[in-house]
């Protein structure tokens, strides 16, 4: 078992009152897995991948990953562990505009303090990997929708993280970029064997996943209620 996570409560005050996003979530995630996390906007699904990730904090219950709790590690710590076991890929790229390819690439390298010659080739193999060979030079705004986020899946997966967590990965690009990319994202995790959490819209993406878990008013749905989905 990569991850476990045990009833699972968050909230935020709203308007002099207690908001309640997530119910009492558990959720297990096998090492190499692929899951599918989808649901209706505001259900909290963005909210659960930000407390796996060990962004956020849970009210109450506690999460395991690679064999820490979450809840017992305390920053700086915390901010260390997450650099080096988990990957994060969002809807908006998130690359550092300033930066080049090969720099937004390897900045997870760089805050590790893994050594300059090391990078190096982890970098040529990743610009490969995502079909960006000669690009490593460019800027992101120089770069289509699609290379942006090749460009951000590279920089997910470069430090070798265990648990790879994606937020509407596709959710700015066509059908057809859209596809080509989870293509990618789905085969570097799966040779890899990185667990992948995927938060989507899309039946077409999350029916590429090995399993799918559905979010409803805070609370997770899977087996038979997800199969309706």
């Amino acid at each position: 078992m990569l991850l476990q996570a045990t009833h699972l409560h968050y909230a935020y005050p709203e308007a002099g009152r207690e908001h309640t996003v997530l119910r009492d979530v558990s959720l297990s995630l096998q090492a190499g897995e692929h899951v599918a996390l989808v649901g209706s906007s505001g259900s909290g699904k963005s909210t659960l991948l930000n407390l796996l990730g060990g962004i956020d904090v849970p009210a109450t219950g506690d999460i395991h990953l690679a064999g820490k709790s979450l809840s017992r590690l305390q920053e700086p710590e915390l901010t260390l562990f997450r650099r080096q076991h988990i990957g994060f890929i969002y809807q908006q790229f998130n690359l550092i505009p300033t930066l080049t390819v090969a720099e937004n690439i390897l900045l997870p390298l760089a805050l590790l303090g893994i050594a300059a010659d090391e990078q190096q080739q982890r970098l040529q193999h990743w610009l490969e990997a995502v079909q960006l060979p000669t690009r490593g030079v460019a800027f992101p705004d120089q770069l289509s929708g699609g290379e942006q986020q090749r460009v951000a899946i590279a920089r997910a997966l470069i430090h070798r993280p265990a648990l790879v967590l994606a937020d509407e990965p596709t959710g700015n690009l066509d059908a057809k970029t859209g596809a080509l990319v989870l293509d990618l994202l789905f085969s570097l995790a799966d040779a890899a064997q990185q667990t992948l959490l995927v938060v989507t819209h899309s039946r077409a993406v999350a029916e590429r996943a090995g399993r799918i878990v559905v979010m409803v008013d805070g609370c997770l749905q899977t087996g038979e209620q997800a199969l309706a989905w």
